[in-house]
């Protein structure tokens, strides 16, 4: 069985500048695989500094924000580290790159833990929270996905933000749903031009 940690993850350029992530790391051998499709910022990142900053959050703005454009959020520096963790971050993991197991199309960095910390307490758990974290990887897999099994999806994520929801929860779940709208508006308006090549009926 794999088991996989849903974290932001936080990297840096060559020049220090941050990038932050929605990112699920895969536990082996004690320490953490982060496995980011190519191309993508956090590869690139990876390869100029190899290391990373797996941030424990239980901040849905941020899992939501990130995929929908919105992506600066405070960080804070952390100790013997040249990249920098989440403001927010209840706890934090220092990983280092020890190898990398390029297949072409997702390269596995494995990475040990160098360091942990912890900000602030976990105080409990939250369906609307969790309901969030799974539209958010919803909404990383539209591309993938029938339209029936996203709507399907949301119907039964509601429930849980309908009953349990806070104001932020439902600011993120609004970003969420926005970005699912103007997906399937694009997918209806490239089909429309694919069926009607003139632009008539």
């Amino acid at each position: 069985m794999t088991y996989i940690r849903e974290t932001i993850v936080t990297t840096v350029d060559a020049a220090g500048v941050v990038h932050i992530a929605p990112l699920g790391i895969i536990e082996q051998d004690h320490g953490w695989i982060i496995a980011p499709f190519r191309p993508s910022k956090t590869l690139e990142n990876l390869a100029a500094v190899p290391f990373a900053i797996a941030n424990y959050t239980d901040d849905m703005l941020v899992f939501a924000g990130c995929l929908t454009g919105r992506k600066d959020w405070p960080t804070v520096a952390v100790p013997n580290c040249p990249v920098p963790r989440l403001q927010s971050a209840l706890s934090h993991s220092v990983l280092e790159v020890v190898s990398v197991d390029d297949d072409g199309l997702r390269p596995r960095h494995f990475c040990k833990v160098v360091s942990e910390a912890m900000h602030a307490p976990f105080t409990g758990l939250n369906r609307a929270k969790a309901a969030v974290l799974e539209l958010a990887i919803l909404v990383s897999r539209l591309h993938m996905l029938p339209q029936e099994k996203i709507e399907a999806e949301i119907d039964y994520l509601t429930i849980a933000i309908d009953k349990t929801a806070g104001p932020d929860e439902l600011l993120a779940w609004s970003w969420l749903l926005q970005r699912v709208k103007e997906y399937q508006a694009t997918a209806d308006s490239k089909g429309k031009s694919a069926a009607h090549p003139s632009g008539t009926a």
